[in-house]
């Protein structure tokens, strides 16, 4: 199958980009558990104490936080871009 092929086909070019982002979950994801568990877990043990618990939830919260923030200012912008440049376009054809 060509290069030319798979644009072609909408079926093919969805089960790619929901791999992709399947990928980027999981090295978010992988991300995420690596640099909260360096942070909280200074010692490994059989369990889990309170404050490593708490710095844990802690992480994982202010990660999701940072996330949604990131991708909210992302579509603001992207919502903004796309304003702009149809006002561009109404202008310049008139």
């Amino acid at each position: 199958m060509s290069l030319e092929d798979i644009q072609k086909d909408p079926h093919l070019q969805n089960f790619i980009e929901m791999e992709t982002q399947k990928q980027r979950y999981q090295h978010l994801v992988h991300g995420l558990t690596e640099r909260c568990w360096d942070l909280c877990v200074d010692k490994p043990s059989q369990k889990l104490d309170g404050k490593q618990q708490s710095c844990l939830v802690n992480c994982v919260q202010r990660f999701i936080d940072t996330t949604n923030f990131v991708v909210n200012r992302l579509e603001k912008s992207q919502g903004l871009l796309t304003a702009a440049t149809s006002a561009d376009s109404e202008f310049m054809a008139s």
